[in-house]
């Protein structure tokens, strides 16, 4: 499995992955990172909080990003060289994330692409945006 060099992408190139988060995920990632902020893990202590229910940690949406740009574009053999993201909405548990990229400067030279990066929930709200720069495969 081979991602795309530099000279296969072109601008406007997008792609994406939907998840839909669950209590597991939300629980498995309090684990990994050990942030058990009360508000992801806590219905209770959720509850009183300005969002009136438990949510997702935010960053996991940079995760779902990752999956798109390290398994479709540009995919397998890519380095990550930075992402940047502002999160707009929360993401509740049950919501479904879409993570779509959008190619939005190729620079050959260095070979690197610059990516527009979105989260959006199943209502067609953007709850995280950013950018990302890539290094994808040599040819």
């Amino acid at each position: 499995m081979s991602g795309k060099t530099v000279h296969d992408i072109s601008t406007g190139d997008t792609a994406s992955f939907a998840k839909t988060i669950t209590e597991h995920d939300v629980y498995a990632f309090a684990g990994i990172t050990g942030d058990f902020n009360p508000v992801h893990i806590n219905e209770e202590y959720a509850k009183e909080s300005m969002f009136g229910a438990r949510i997702a940690h935010g960053i996991l949406c940079a995760g779902l990003l990752s999956t798109v740009l390290g398994t479709h574009l540009p995919g397998p053999g890519a380095i990550y060289l930075s992402q940047s993201l502002s999160f707009r909405k929360p993401v509740f548990l049950g919501d479904t994330v879409k993570a779509e990229v959008e190619a939005v400067e190729i620079i050959t030279d260095k070979n690197r692409v610059r990516f527009a990066t979105r989260c959006y929930n199943q209502d067609g709200d953007i709850v995280a945006e950013g950018e990302s720069l890539l290094m994808p495969r040599k040819a």
